[in-house]
């Protein structure tokens, strides 16, 4: 084996040493200077740039927060657009707005807004006139166009109400009302005596100094300009405030710009040499300690591997097989771990899965003692079974959380599951066995009336911790304690049955006592009737079908109905209805349409109870029961009935005549006209217009000479043809026929 590992490790060290140490002795001389010089530069040029940043994100915030003031309050909006009326309340909430401003920042001078309209300028202090205010020369600059919008360069500002002597400030003009508003202009003045002293507390005055110049060339501030020796010394950085125009320019003051260097001596350059000498000495010792492991590793590699090595005709160096083997090592105990850990949670689940299906139970007390958290499993041990439902999980958990959130916080119920129960001193299983619903498994280990209460403490606990903390609404089902591994599957069956029922339950926590597991059959043709007898009393506009709604869901509640047969026969319900009444009016077929009841039966689908579903089933039908009763006594019922059957003996004749015509003529819904005809006379509209048409037709074919064309046309038909298929389909023969065989007959009146 060849050792390269050792003259590798031992000379890898060397050109890095050697090189750093040469450029150390023999470079320093000529570049210790330039360091310094570029190391202090960068120094100052860090520093320079920390108070460029400040100053800008201050004017900035300054900014912002005065735009999104103006932006948020609908009162600078409505202050611009007052059409020439002075709305006080709008002028004094701006006004307030703009003391807030001023008095919560301390960098603003002033804000005020001009009208172009009335020129008038609003301050924090009220309305006053654009004569005599005292920036109103600033005003006037910026109407005339001669100040542009934006920031602009330091200028002194006077208020006389508050300040004797005029004070410098940063000024920022903004169209209003924001973003490109023409009607005024928003005035922001900056305290440049705030942007100083913040300058000056981030300048260190006895080593650096600091100077602004504006986009003019002039001064405008110098860092601690009242010190002696401020301008003397060496200008490293400049820097561009491109929102200000400003440029700042810093340096070192004199006296202190690379003090600290010191001449190097020779004496240095011997120290520095007996240092390398030093270091070679150490370095070759350290590496023939370090190789000492890797030596001892590589002979037991070679004990293993020898064969192969004798036979290949490459030699890799030690290096190289240490890796290879470690990689090989690694990647087949992950690979164990892995498959290990995903059969132990497959067998454990598959296990979980056949106890709750009563499945596969050879050696079932067994599999349990090593596949789950249980101990102290035997064949009589006592279980129980508490199955977790996710309250309105389409609702709010899947439409809340992602993908992985949802996952993650699955995970972490299954932990809090796990931890409770741990500290009631309880024995649990849980898995999940479907997308909202979980399954704890319970060993008992005392009376069944102890171990119910436990467990029923434990649920309450859950659900309270999960609610507060996750924000997830759980219902439990408790199922009764069971006698052995075989009979979990009772109950199973009996929690799964009793969160069937949650409508019913009255509580997000239903316990299952032994011998009340049953599964109540539905009696379909029992509630058809009631829904019938309901719709019957709600058509008659009676107040009775309050009452026969409240039967309705007295009997869901005594029948124990399952959540979804107590939906379906509201749904049902809801349709009858609809087909009963929707043909009164338009308001009626809105109500009633499939677009509201959908809306309708999405909030019954949301309802976690059965009081709730009522409460919203009583508010729609009451409001569709008014507009009912609102369209029955808009017009009367056999009145109408009447006229219309007057009005289509007089015009059966016209060919116009149809549905929606007579919806046109008594302006009633085209649905409503032949539900009537429907009840009154037993027949459809298009029959009850058929069969006047057809006697007429018969008259005229026996009492005239006519043409098949003319009788059609005065009976209301567009061609002969189509009255002679409908006059056969009646009549059961042509009318040339029926005119050939009857003529002579006396006509029968009827």
């Amino acid at each position: 084996m060849f050792r390269t590992w050792y003259r590798r490790l031992l000379l890898s060290y060397f050109p890095i040493f050697l090189l750093t140490v040469t450029i150390l002795i023999f470079a320093s001389f000529v570049f210790i200077n330039d360091i310094s010089r570029m190391e202090t530069k960068k120094a100052d040029r860090i520093s320079a740039s920390y108070i460029v940043d400040n100053v800008d994100r201050t004017i900035k915030e300054v900014e912002l927060s005065v735009l999104a003031a103006a932006e948020r309050s609908d009162a600078y909006k409505r202050y611009f657009n007052n059409q020439g009326q002075t709305d006080r309340g709008t002028i004094y909430a701006v006004a307030q707005s703009l003391r807030n401003l001023t008095d919560e920042s301390p960098y603003i001078q002033s804000v005020y807004l001009y009208d172009k309209k009335s020129e008038s300028v609003l301050t924090e202090t009220g309305l006053k006139d654009l004569s005599g205010f005292t920036d109103e020369d600033w005003i006037r600059s910026m109407t005339s166009g001669s100040v542009s919008e934006g920031w602009q360069p330091v200028r002194e500002y006077r208020d006389k109400f508050v300040q004797r002597t005029p004070v410098r400030v940063l000024t920022i003009n903004k169209a209003m009302p924001l973003p490109f508003g023409t009607e005024g202009i928003l005035v922001i003045n900056i305290k440049m005596s705030g942007i100083e002293q913040m300058v000056d507390s981030m300048v260190n005055e006895q080593l650096s100094f600091l100077t602004i110049i504006g986009s003019d060339g002039q001064t405008v501030y110098q860092a601690h300009s009242d010190s002696e020796g401020a301008t003397n010394g060496e200008q490293l950085n400049t820097i561009d405030l491109e929102r200000l125009g400003w440029t700042f320019s810093s340096g070192i003051k004199a006296g202190n710009l690379f003090g600290w260097v010191s001449v190097i001596s020779y004496l240095w350059v011997a120290i520095a040499f007996g240092t390398v000498i030093c270091a070679i000495i150490y370095l070759v010792y350290v590496t023939r300690r370090n190789y000492k492991p890797i030596q001892v590793i590589m002979n037991r590699i070679e004990g293993h591997q020898i064969r192969t090595m004798d036979h290949s005709t490459y030699r890799p160096d030690e290096m190289k097989l240490i890796d290879g083997v470690l990689e090989d090592l690694i990647n087949h105990m992950t690979d164990y771990d892995r498959k290990s850990r995903e059969n132990l949670l497959l067998q454990r689940s598959k296990l979980f899965t056949d106890l709750l299906r009563n499945e596969r139970m050879d050696n079932a007390a067994q599999r349990i003692e090593e596949l789950s958290p249980f101990s102290g499993v035997h064949s009589s041990s006592r279980f129980s079974v508490v199955l977790s439902e996710i309250n309105r999980y389409e609702q709010v958990f899947r439409d809340r959380y992602t993908r992985d959130d949802q996952n993650t916080l699955k995970f972490a119920l299954m932990n809090v599951f796990q931890e409770l129960a741990r500290g009631a001193d309880l024995q649990a299983w849980a898995e999940w066995i479907s997308t909202d619903r979980a399954a704890i498994l319970f060993l008992s280990t005392g009376s069944d009336e102890k171990m119910t209460e436990e467990i029923r403490l434990f649920t309450e606990q859950c659900r309270s911790w999960v609610e507060q903390n996750l924000r997830i609404s759980l219902s439990f089902g408790i199922g009764p304690p069971v006698s052995g591994p075989g009979a979990i599957r009772d109950s199973y069956a009996a929690a799964e049955n009793v969160m069937q029922h949650k409508l019913l339950m009255h509580e997000d926590i239903a316990l299952v006592q032994c011998g009340e597991v049953r599964q109540s059959l539905l009696e379909t043709y029992k509630y058809l009737q009631m829904i019938a007898e309901f719709v019957k009393q709600f058509r008659m506009a009676s107040g009775q079908w309050r009452e026969r709604l409240e039967e309705i869901f007295k009997a869901f509640e005594q029948d124990f109905l399952q959540d979804d047969d107590i939906r379906s026969l509201i749904q049902a319900m809801l349709q009858m209805l609809s087909r009963e009444v929707a043909v009164m009016s338009e308001q009626l077929q809105d109500a009633l349409s499939t677009e509201n009841a959908s809306i309708r039966l999405k909030l019954l689908e949301e309802s976690e109870s059965i009081d709730e579903v009522k409460g919203i089933l009583f508010e729609y039908l009451t409001d569709v029961f008014r507009t009912y009763v609102s369209a029955s006594e808009t017009k009367s019922y056999r009145a109408m009935v009447n006229e219309m059957k007057n009005y289509i003996e007089e015009n059966f004749a016209d060919s116009d005549l149809s549905l929606k015509h007579l919806s046109d003529r008594f302006q009633v819904s085209g649905k409503y006209a032949s539900y009537l005809f429907k009840t009154e006379f037993n027949m459809k509209f298009v029959d009850f217009v058929t069969e006047l048409r057809m006697k007429k037709a018969e008259q005229l074919l026996l009492e005239t000479e006519y043409s098949l064309k003319d009788i059609a046309f005065k009976v209301g038909y567009a061609n002969a043809i189509t009255f002679g298929r409908v006059f056969k389909r009646v009549a059961g023969i042509t009318p040339g026929d029926y005119r050939s065989l009857n003529r002579g007959r006396p006509i029968s009146r009827t």
